[in-house]
């Protein structure tokens, strides 16, 4: 494994920011210092650009096994690292579902032989599967998976004695997509019943409303609450959820942790005249008000984690008529750019979005020895031109799918390199794939 010496790097970790050098071997920081006199077989010049840690995103839908013609673990690997994303937690709900010990080491199998990313994979929930659910390895899975509102795969988990004893019994974290399958169901047939063919993706903010969103995540709440489960709501949407999770506990003690992702930061429900059904998605981009309030929940810490719920469909499967056409968007490649541009709008600081996307869901997770620049943690890091402007274009989408809700979006500030254990795995726009990621352990 060659040794790589970074110089110069604007290093941000913890917290600060530090002017340093960095040097990388066998796969792991093995010194950080203001200037490392030492051999190397590779070194980068970093001054001007950011280093940063390989960010973590917890939830992605990278379509393997059995939906490849929209994705592949390979393909949006690729995409991943080549936005700064050096680990990832893919979901459960591909063909066959992961839910079986069987299946889901299928997936860990297929990460070991093409995933130019970290990985891990989330054990899927039905409701007749508890055995397996129960034989989960907590040391070497992410965490349980919970479809408590029905989307992509039809894996929904609506039988509350299976919930109960789930959350009572879980060996490990429960990841939960929340919101209320009657609810989103009532509404669905009443703007049918309204509308019929003339329904458009600008009411799916309605049909899959904040209400919905509510009355699961709080009913999710309730039961970690009550079995004292360790639970991560996924993509929060509402400003009512934000009154479900606090702040004054340190990340690590909590309980309870919370995600918000980059579209939904983003994008607000006046955006569907222009993307439509580009940007359909479970749970629903809302109303500006509803986006307007995720922001100061993320910088006061009732928000704990940034990440993407990556999950691409076909250009030809989203021109579908609205209730035909698949929920979900690709965005793993282009997350580091929203939030660079929120930076660069002097919402947040570099500090924070470290700390959202790379820091917490080390600590959330308890991924083992990545998250952070540290000696003697895995050399998973990239290097970043903060002020570079570019336009995200067909030729440099990396995509299965080819397409994204940003095409012709001019974004400021662009991933030079990433290094994933120490191996140089994107670099001046070409990846290299002489050596794979590895599997995810965690503290647990």
């Amino acid at each position: 494994m060659q040794a790589i010496l970074i110089r110069n790097a604007r290093m941000i970790n913890r917290g600060a920011t530090l002017k340093t050098d960095l040097l990388i071997k066998d796969g792991r920081i093995a010194r950080i210092a203001p200037q490392i006199d030492a051999n190397a077989d590779i070194e980068l010049d970093a001054t001007g650009n950011l280093v940063l840690p390989g960010i973590i995103d917890d939830q992605v839908h990278f379509r393997e096994p059995g939906l490849t013609h929209k994705a592949s673990i390979q393909t949006e690997s690729r995409a991943a690292v080549a936005g700064g994303v050096t680990s990832f937690m893919e979901m459960p709900n591909v063909q066959p579902p992961s839910v079986t010990q069987e299946l889901l080491e299928r997936k860990y199998q297929i990460g070991a032989e093409t995933s130019l990313a970290n990985y891990s994979f989330y054990m899927g929930v039905t409701n007749d599967n508890y055995e397996e659910v129960m034989r989960t390895d907590a040391s070497k899975i992410c965490g349980i998976k919970i479809f408590m509102g029905s989307s992509t795969g039809n894996m929904l988990v609506d039988n509350p004695n299976t919930l109960e004893r789930i959350f009572a019994d879980a060996p490990t974290l429960i990841a939960t997509h929340c919101e209320d399958e009657q609810t989103v169901l009532h509404q669905l047939e009443a703007y049918k019943k309204r509308y019929g063919d003339h329904l458009t993706a600008a009411f799916h903010p309605r049909i899959r409303n904040a209400k919905a969103c509510y009355l699961s995540s709080s009913f999710a709440v309730s039961l970690a609450k009550k079995h004292n489960t360790r639970l991560h709501i996924l993509h929060l949407t509402t400003a009512r959820e934000l009154d479900l999770f606090e702040n004054k506990t340190p990340l690590e003690k909590k309980l309870i942790t919370s995600e918000v992702c980059v579209h939904h930061l983003w994008f607000h429900s006046g955006d569907y005249a222009r993307l439509g059904n580009l940007i359909k998605c479970n749970p629903a981009i809302k109303g500006k008000k509803e986006r307007d309030a995720l922001f100061p929940a993320l910088l006061d810490d009732r928000l704990d984690v940034i990440a993407t719920d990556h999950a691409p469909h076909t250009w030809d499967e989203k021109a579908q008529d609205y209730l035909k056409a698949p929920a979900g968007l690709p965005l793993v490649q282009h997350s580091l750019n929203v939030m660079l541009e929120f930076y660069h709008q002097g919402k947040i600081s570099l500090e924070k979005i470290v700390e959202k996307m790379c820091h917490a869901p080390a600590i959330a997770f308890r991924v083992k020895d990545r998250g952070f620049l540290d000696e003697g943690y895995w050399a998973d890091l990239s290097i970043v031109d903060p002020d570079e402007q570019w336009t995200v274009s067909p030729d440099n989408i990396y995509y299965k799918c080819g397409w994204s809700p940003f095409s012709k979006k001019q974004f400021r500030g662009r991933v030079k390199t990433t290094i994933v254990n120490g191996h140089l795995a994107w670099h001046n726009k070409h990846f290299n794939e002489t050596q794979m990621g590895q599997r995810l352990l965690f503290n647990r």
